[in-house]
């Protein structure tokens, strides 16, 4: 669906640019966002890597480990339906983690792993299940202490001064992480009302008291 809306928006400008007669107006503007895209990437390149760097150094001193024993209350609350010892759990840890150092490069791989094991766990193979909906609005909106990414870009288009984001991107992560709590508890108290109750297995000695 996404591809089919990029498409048509593609289409729409180039028949506008072509009926005002700005074709190379448009064929320039694709090949210097073309351009600038690759050097964003490039700038990119070196940040990522130092952080990805921290990140390794932080699970090897242990201070992942730590983080996630923070969180292991909080995310326990949060996947009641999840095993504490289950698979799905270090890698739901992981991804939080992750996020909170703000390396969505390195929270994506433990996200998915955390939806693959809790796609096992899920009844309904073709719906997804209250944990993995409660996992995916928690890694979109996650609370990020610094945000490296954005950073990044700042720092390749020469911002005067690139971490002053910090403050409000923790701000507005928090704010977005709290509604998303808040949307998942009233989404699964919703669902948990409508699920009507199943009734007993019936037993040939439930029976015959019956009669």
């Amino acid at each position: 669906m996404v591809n089919k809306i990029w498409l048509a928006l593609i289409l729409i400008g180039f028949s506008f640019a072509a009926a005002k007669g700005e074709i190379g107006t448009v064929t320039q503007a694709a090949f210097d966002g073309a351009a600038t895209g690759v050097t964003v990437c490039f700038g990119l390149i070196s940040v990522l890597v130092f952080w990805l760097g921290i990140m390794r150094l932080a699970e090897d001193s242990g201070l992942v480990k730590a983080i996630s024993r923070l969180l292991g209350p909080v995310v326990a609350y949060l996947f009641p339906d999840v095993p504490k010892n289950h698979p799905a759990m270090g890698y739901i840890l992981s991804n939080m983690s992750a996020n909170l150092l703000g390396l969505g490069n390195a929270a994506t791989p433990m996200g998915i792993r955390a939806m693959q094991e809790l796609q096992q766990l899920n009844p309904d193979k073709e719906t997804a299940s209250p944990a993995m909906c409660t996992l995916l609005a928690l890694n979109t909106a996650s609370i990020t202490l610094i945000p490296t990414t954005l950073i990044a870009i700042r720092i390749n288009f020469q911002s005067a001064n690139p971490a002053e984001i910090v403050g409000s991107t923790l701000l507005a992560t928090a704010i977005a992480t709290a509604a998303a709590i808040v949307a998942d508890r009233w989404y699964r108290r919703r669902s948990l009302r409508r699920t009507p109750p199943q009734a007993p297995p019936t037993t040939p000695s439930a029976t015959l008291l019956e009669r």
